[in-house]
């Protein structure tokens, strides 16, 4: 068995990003609720529970990334990296489930539309769209290359949209007296929401069940292993997430004249890395294969994710 294992990367620490955006956001959620009951909005008190979701999304989202950081041990050999994954699919479960509630609000709000005070709910929302935007701002670096600080991204940059939505709903209940604006631009929100959060649900839901990450094409990374010199064929290829921003791949080469050097896997691990992002590499040199292909491999224009 020969292994190669690029520990290398070292996973961004927002630990301030996280601080500061759970507290920005608690105290909005705060502001929020008491003025969307003062003023008997659905759009602000809907946004305030969304926002407050948002919170506990954050924290599990951090818990998560502090879980990850913890060492291997001999019982968690590969660490606790798969929190990142579990904590970007409870902040999205918990989104859908939050949205659906909204949404069933808001229709029966709609049937007999409230009178609501524009130029509060205007302000307010104001104040999210400024708590929002600085809250996504401190997960930007991080939004391409890890799903778990994507999530908290994603959601903020969508509140931000959100609150923009609801301060336009404002202005022209104010404006215009169309309090039925109110259950409508919840309805909207829920349904900006869902849609944002549909992918992340379905991303993190895959790499829960081992799914190989978006980012790896199987069959790419099968076609590069058997380009290599000396290797006949690829046998047993398995690629999964170990977190949110490691993945991992295994594989029985078959090479019947048997040589495989420190210079060979050097070499394989490195292409294995800079191509496809696989930062955990470990390789089985075999002169004559003895294990049963696995079946996704054997046509190469087959499903390489089935």
């Amino acid at each position: 068995m020969s292994a190669g294992h690029d520990h290398s990367r070292t996973a961004a620490n927002y630990n301030a990003a996280f601080a500061i955006g759970i507290g920005l956001n608690l105290a909005f959620v705060i502001i929020e609720a008491f003025y969307g009951w003062k003023v008997n909005s659905l759009a602000l008190l809907a946004d305030a529970g969304h926002n407050l979701s948002d919170v506990i999304g954050l924290v599990l989202a951090w818990g998560g990334a502090l879980a990850s950081r913890l060492r291997p041990d001999a019982r968690h050999t590969y660490g606790w990296k798969r929190s990142t994954i579990l904590a970007a699919f409870i902040n999205a479960l918990l989104l859908l489930v939050a949205m659906g509630s909204l949404a069933w609000e808001a229709a029966h709000r709609l049937r007999s539309p409230e009178p609501i005070e524009g130029v509060t709910i205007m302000v307010v929302a104001g104040v999210g769209i400024v708590v929002n935007t600085i809250t996504a701002l401190l997960f930007m670096r991080g939004r391409d290359s890890d799903l778990n600080i994507r999530g908290a991204f994603l959601h903020m940059a969508a509140d931000a949209l959100v609150s923009a939505g609801v301060v336009v709903a404002g202005g022209l209940a104010l404006w215009f007296g169309w309090n039925w604006l109110d259950p409508v631009a919840s309805l909207v929100i829920a349904a900006v929401i869902v849609a944002g959060t549909a992918s992340l649900f379905k991303q993190s839901l895959h790499l829960l069940f081992d799914g190989v990450p978006a980012s790896v094409e199987l069959h790419s990374v099968q076609a590069m292993l058997e380009s290599l010199p000396g290797v006949a064929r690829v046998h047993d290829l398995h690629v999964w997430a170990m977190g949110t921003s490691e993945i991992a791949m295994t594989a029985h080469l078959v090479m019947p004249q048997g040589h495989a050097d420190d210079a060979f896997l050097r070499n394989a691990t490195e292409q294995l890395h800079d191509q496809f992002g696989i930062d955990h590499v470990t390789l089985q040199v075999m002169q004559v294969a003895f294990t049963q292909p696995c079946s996704v491999l054997a046509p190469q224009g087959g499903d390489a994710k089935a």
